[in-house]
């Protein structure tokens, strides 16, 4: 059991049954939780490509200081500006020229039902564009025996640490539990699974991950050079605001500006470059830290944050 991967938490079975029937104590230390993103960001940065040559073409060979380190086309900034030029200083924004002043509205407060268990398998379509395969289990009894092979969990997903945090600011959209599960459900498999698995797709973590990291070394180089020599790689705080797309970190209603941009241009590029700006925008603040806690401590609170300008000052502004 130690040296497998469970899902057990700190809240598992504190002592095992052994063969003799007397009960033994479990470190529950040496019990893996579900994985988190630090865990998932090792996996990244540790992928290699082992029969690739530098031809002298612009590629990660040009933008030594980061971690990923594998050989893959990413957009600059000017294709950006060209994919996202609707999101211009000089065009209306929806959620910012449009806000009204109206009261918020009030959420019913009383518990959840919990609903009949479901199993829904449509989520397993993913997988047909994913380099990705479902995870499998055996039938009781029939282990081996790839006929009696069953997709485990049905909808072929393992949750991660804040798993949760695709679908939580959508409960502030939808009171019908119902909408809102199709809603999210939709969102998933059009773009969620992509941040957190790995794949050569444009739309992927690893390329999201390596266009973080060349555009803060064009745009912030002295920036990025700073935090690399005091032990802070930037992909390691940004790492996990990509992954769960930013929720949890801004503000709800910024989230669901956020969201709304990944729709309008059926785009996952735009949460890099909403974290380089998040960098350039702390820069002065960034740039006096020693240590990789302080730079944590200064990106620690981004719910003050405005998305749209920042995008706008990623984008626009040099």
């Amino acid at each position: 059991m130690m040296v497998r991967w469970t899902e057990l938490g700190v809240d598992g079975p504190a002592f095992m049954r052994g063969s003799s029937g007397i009960c033994r104590g479990i470190d529950l230390s040496q019990i893996r939780p579900v994985y988190a993103p630090k865990d998932f960001l090792d996996v990244v940065i540790g992928m290699q490509n082992p029969n690739c040559t530098s031809t002298g073409n612009i590629g990660s060979s040009d933008y030594p200081w980061g971690l990923v380190h594998v050989s893959m086309k990413v957009k600059s900034l000017n294709e950006l500006r060209l994919q996202y030029s609707e999101l211009a200083i000089t065009q209306s924004q929806t959620g910012i020229d449009d806000l009204q002043d109206v009261p918020p509205e009030l959420f019913d407060t009383d518990r959840t039902r919990l609903g009949k268990k479901g199993r829904d398998t449509y989520i397993l379509r993913h997988f047909a564009y994913n380099s990705a395969t479902p995870p499998k289990s055996y039938i009781r009894g029939k282990l081996g025996v790839e006929e009696f092979a069953v997709t485990y969990p049905p909808n072929g997903v393992i949750p991660f640490h804040g798993f949760a945090m695709y679908v939580a600011p959508l409960c502030f959209l939808y009171n019908d539990v119902v909408q809102l599960y199709y809603v999210f459900r939709k969102m998933y498999v059009q773009y969620f699974f992509r941040l957190h698995s790995v794949s050569s797709h444009p739309q992927g973590i690893v390329s999201l991950s390596l266009l973080f990291e060349q555009l803060l070394q064009a745009e912030e180089p002295e920036l990025f050079y700073h935090l690399k020599q005091v032990g802070c790689q930037p992909l390691k705080i940004a790492f996990k605001w990509m992954m769960r797309a930013f929720s949890g970190f801004l503000a709800s209603d910024q989230v669901l500006l956020l969201w709304d941009r990944i729709l309008a241009f059926d785009s996952l590029e735009v949460l890099p470059v909403l974290a380089v700006a998040i960098f350039s925008f702390r820069k002065t603040n960034l740039m006096k830290v020693q240590t990789f806690n302080a730079a944590e401590a200064v990106l620690a609170d981004l719910f003050t944050l405005q998305v749209i300008p920042l995008l706008q000052l990623a984008l626009f502004s040099k």
